[in-house]
């Protein structure tokens, strides 16, 4: 095995976490929690709410991710329009949601996050997920026009996208006290 093969996973993974430590505090607690729920690590009530509200969030969450492997399922492998349908509907939805939660801000984070819940092959589809569900009424229009400018030109007219599958799936971590660790 070469050096270019074997550096090439860690300096995508180091390239992922840059990416992720770039975002704001509460998008990035946002996506780990989001993460928690998807990928079932912890339980999410437990670990992330810290009122009545959220708790209703994260089951309204549970409730939709739930729909997240059937998704996986139907990613078109084609640019048949006919293919697409099915997909898209529900991943507008799901979408919607998490954007109105409020903590994705960004097309980058809103993709950073939807690697994770669908895979790569998700890519080409995620720009126009993002627009669909970036322009819904309950959105308030300064939220809109803040998540729709965060797409940039090269995002949205893409011509390939990488298969490659994300490596930095971000987690919890717990505070240690610098006192107690020695």
């Amino acid at each position: 095995m070469n050096d270019q093969t074997s550096e090439a996973p860690g300096m995508v993974t180091l390239a992922e976490m840059k990416e992720f430590a770039a975002f704001s505090s509460a998008t990035q607690r946002y996506i780990r929690r989001s993460l928690d729920v998807a990928l079932e690590r912890e339980d999410a009530v437990k670990r992330w709410s810290r009122d009545v509200g959220e708790v209703a969030s994260i089951r309204a969450q549970y409730r939709l991710y739930e729909r997240l492997d059937a998704l996986r399922e139907l990613i078109p492998t084609s640019s048949d329009i006919d293919a697409a349908e099915p997909f898209m509907a529900p991943l507008i939805t799901v979408s919607a949601f998490d954007l109105g939660q409020g903590r994705i801000d960004s097309f980058s984070a809103y993709r950073f996050l939807y690697e994770r819940l669908l895979g790569a092959d998700a890519r080409p589809w995620l720009p126009g997920a993002f627009c669909a569900a970036a322009t819904i009424p309950q959105l308030q229009p300064e939220q809109r026009k803040k998540l729709l400018q965060s797409i940039t030109e090269a995002a949205a007219t893409a011509t390939g996208w990488s298969k490659r599958a994300p490596s930095f799936f971000p987690e919890w971590v717990e505070k240690v006290d610098a006192g107690k660790a020695n």
